[in-house]
C-alpha cells in the first residue's frame, strides 16, 4: 500500500482556495476543509475569544491543534487535499508575530504532506471580505507571500494554480495530481 497523499492547497485569503477545493470535492476527491473559518464561526457563535480580532495567539493554537487532529484522523485516506494544512497555522503564526514553541515547530515538521503544494496567488478580481475574512486586499497579499516563504523554508515545493475558470483551475490540479501519481508509480518500479 502507498503512504498516503496529502496534498494542501495554500496562498492568501480570497484566492478562491475553498471554491477550487469544493469543484474538486463535487468530482470525487477527498476534501479537508479550513479549519481556520471553522474556528470563527465557532467562536462567533459561542462568543469566544479564539478569532483573530480578540485573540490571535489562541487563534493560532486552535487552528494548529484542529488541522492536527485532521491530519491523525485522515491518516488512513490514500489521497487527500487539503483547504490549508498544520504548516499554514505556522505561517499565521509567524504573520501576525506570535509565539511558537519548540514542540509545535516540531509537529509541523513531522506532519509530512506531499512534497508539492498548490498555491493559489491573490486575485483581486475575484476578492471579497465578509463576516468571518475581514483581511483587506493588502494583508491578503502579504499572507500569500508569507504562506508562500514557510513552505518554501519547510522543503515544500510550490505549484502555482493559474488564474481563470473553477474548470480550468480543476483540471490543472487533477494534470498535476496524475503527474505526480505517475512519477510515484515510476519510483516504485
Amino acid at each position: 500500500m502507498n503512504k498516503p497523499q496529502f496534498y494542501i492547497v495554500t496562498g492568501g485569503p480570497g484566492s478562491g482556495k475553498t471554491t477550487l477545493l469544493n469543484a474538486l470535492a463535487s468530482k470525487g476527491y477527498q476534501v479537508v476543509p479550513e479549519v481556520g473559518r471553522a474556528i470563527i464561526q465557532r467562536e462567533q457563535n459561542l462568543e469566544g475569544d479564539a478569532v483573530p480580532w480578540k485573540n490571535k495567539q489562541l487563534f493560532y493554537e486552535a487552528m494548529l491543534a484542529q488541522s492536527i487532529t485532521d491530519y491523525t484522523n485522515c491518516f488512513s485516506q490514500e489521497l487527500v487535499l487539503w483547504d490549508r494544512g498544520i504548516i499554514d497555522s505556522i505561517g499565521y503564526a509567524i504573520l501576525e508575530n506570535l509565539v511558537i514553541s519548540p514542540i509545535q515547530r516540531q509537529w509541523a515538521e513531522d506532519m509530512k504532506y506531499a512534497s508539492h503544494v498548490f498555491i493559489c496567488p491573490p486575485w483581486e478580481e475575484i476578492y471579497t471580505q465578509d463576516k468571518e475574512r475581514k483581511q483587506d486586499l493588502a494583508l491578503a497579499i502579504k499572507t500569500y507571500e508569507v504562506m508562500k516563504n514557510t513552505y518554501q523554508r519547510m522543503g515544500y515545493t510550490l505549484v502555482e494554480v493559474p488564474k481563470g475558470t473553477v474548470k480550468e483551475r480543476v483540471d490543472f490540479v487533477i494534470e498535476v495530481l496524475k503527474q505526480q501519481e505517475d512519477e510515484r508509480n515510476n519510483r516504485n518500479r
